[in-house]
């Protein structure tokens, strides 16, 4: 029986796992190398090496409705899309409400995580932390590792010949980019069109002489701004779309995708992407577009080598007088203090069982929390595999055998590698995966039951925004206050923006009960469909709902 549970990483996966542990009256203890909560969103000045923090001018690319902890809503006043400091409040107001800082030792670092020699019946683990130089040994009987995505910078230079050898300029990983000063009046590369590439393009555009933008995936650009101005996934991410997709066959739901990223410009006229090819992914970024109409930021293609200034690409192009190269490659996570042969399998997440635990393992005490790639918030995915992986160590949640957890793992693994750039191509539905584990805890909604005791609520689900709280209405860890969080969930969303109210006829409560009673013989089709198939659309992601 798990009792005590080490909890490696105080950020959004920590916080989680803590508070989850605590509802299931286990013992945590975790671990943070630093000296405050917050991971990767705790903003620092300093680029040590030692930790990831993001850059000074990010803002979330999910609202805060859609990436909210499920019984703890973001303040109505809070922006849709957060800047860091708002983010870290939030996350603090979280550890307070919760009592969950008397559990976190500040200023440790974790050293190793290995098996006891008993493992096989007993599926303990010792842990060796160190504090102010000061080494200590403990006994776990399981373990969470919440140390996320953004462990080490990838960082090929192989992959770019002359860099290191003739280039005479600047070089950096995007880790240890805070602001744009530094790059005034200089001409620069930036490597990568993620998310973090094209914010990064964007912000050095007002102040660099040039900047060259180089990609060699098809990119989709969306702005986190909808129809009618609402947040995006707020608008696409719904069980209604989910289902269509699912529904609807694959070269249909990607036409229609294509058509809508291209109603707001033509991606294939600046060089972004074609609709004739099948790969691709997508970066959220509302400035972007008008930087490449206006010639600040200038879209290139791979690079091919570097001279002692300059860059050559694939197309045989030269861009000279290059003062500062930017790689925005993504990340490794190579868990260096678990044991080899615990760590070597975890080569990305579709290694391990839901992408959280390691099968080859004799006893399930060893989860990983937030590795998993999805569509939509990661804090809300690791949220949930928190629940499900302390309702195991609880003995409440049982897992199929190691056979059974391998092959599943086989069926899933991608036939070819990737590296952490190419990661973006693997992201799984936000619905579909968060239903396949919020069904393995038992705390899934089940639309059709809902249809016959709650019709107003089901729609409200069915057609609605997928936001957490719809977790939190049935099972373990049920929360009073689900129903209400979801049915005023647009007034939260509205409220941020009513701070100047003009007088507006509207007759929106009328067109949604209109639509809402047309819309009924689809929701029981679909509730029914659902009932019968409750994993419908855990598969590898070919873009966003819509």
């Amino acid at each position: 029986m798990v009792q005590r549970v080490a909890i490696i990483g105080a950020g959004v996966g920590g916080l989680a796992s803590v508070k989850c542990c605590l509802d299931e009256g286990l013992e945590p203890t975790c671990f943070e190398q630093s000296q405050d909560i917050g991971g990767v969103w705790r903003y620092t000045d300093s680029v040590d090496g030692t930790r990831v923090s993001v850059y000074r001018s990010v803002i979330t690319n999910t609202s805060k409705e859609m990436s909210c902890f499920s019984d703890f809503p973001f303040p109505e006043d809070f922006p849709n899309y957060l800047p860091h400091s708002l983010l870290l409040e939030y996350f603090r107001m979280y550890a307070r409400h919760f009592d969950l800082l008397r559990h976190i030792r500040f200023k440790t670092t974790v050293l190793s995580v290995r098996r006891r020699p008993d493992f096989a019946a007993s599926g303990q683990w010792e842990v060796v932390t160190e504090t102010d130089g000061v080494r200590e040994s403990h006994v776990f009987d399981a373990v969470m590792v919440c140390t996320g995505h953004y462990q080490e910078p990838y960082l090929p230079l192989d992959s770019f010949p002359g860099i290191g050898t003739r280039f005479k300029g600047q070089y950096l990983h995007s880790q240890e980019y805070k602001d744009a000063e530094a790059f005034r009046g200089k001409r620069v590369l930036v490597v990568g069109i993620g998310n973090t590439g094209g914010d990064v393009s964007v912000e050095l555009s007002r102040v660099a002489a040039k900047v060259f933008l180089s990609a060699r995936s098809n990119t989709w650009v969306i702005s986190r701004v909808s129809n009618h101005g609402f947040p995006f996934d707020v608008v696409s991410t719904t069980r209604f779309n989910h289902f269509l997709d699912w529904l609807l066959p694959s070269a249909l739901t990607r036409r229609i995708r294509f058509r809508k990223f291209n109603s707001w410009f033509n991606h294939a006229n600046y060089g972004l992407a074609s609709t004739k090819s099948s790969k691709f992914k997508m970066i959220v970024n509302e400035e972007l577009p008008f930087c490449l109409l206006s010639g600040t930021v200038v879209l290139k293609p791979s690079v091919k080598e570097f001279t002692e200034s300059s860059v050559v690409f694939e197309d045989g192009t030269t861009e000279e007088n290059i003062d500062v190269v930017l790689f925005a490659t993504g990340y490794i996570f190579p868990f260096p203090f678990l044991e080899e042969s615990v760590r070597s399998p975890i080569d990305d997440n579709r290694s391990l069982y839901k992408c959280i635990f390691p099968p080859q393992l004799e006893k399930p005490t060893l989860a990983i929390i937030g590795l998993v790639q999805l569509t939509g918030s990661i804090m809300v995915g690791s949220e949930m595999q928190a629940r499900w992986v302390t309702g195991i160590f609880a003995g409440r949640n049982k897992l199929p055998s190691a056979s059974r957890m391998m092959a599943d793992v086989l069926k899933r693994k991608p036939a070819v590698k990737r590296n952490p750039s190419e990661r973006e191509n693997l992201k799984m539905s936000f619905i579909g995966y968060m239903d396949e584990i919020a069904a393995c805890a038992g705390v899934k909604p089940s639309v059709l039951r809902l249809l016959l005791t709650d019709p107003r609520l089901a729609l409200a689900i069915f057609f609605g925004p997928c936001t957490p709280y719809q977790y939190r209405l049935v099972g373990r860890g049920a929360w009073s206050g689900a129903r209400d969080a979801i049915l005023t969930q647009w007034q939260r969303t509205l409220k941020p923006l009513r701070t100047r109210v003009v007088d507006e006829v509207s007759d929106r409560s009328s067109s949604w009960c209109w639509m809402c009673l047309l819309a009924l013989p689809v929701a029981l089709t679909a509730g029914l469909l659902l009932s019968k198939h409750p994993q419908l659309g855990c598969r590898p992601w070919a873009g966003p709902q819509l």
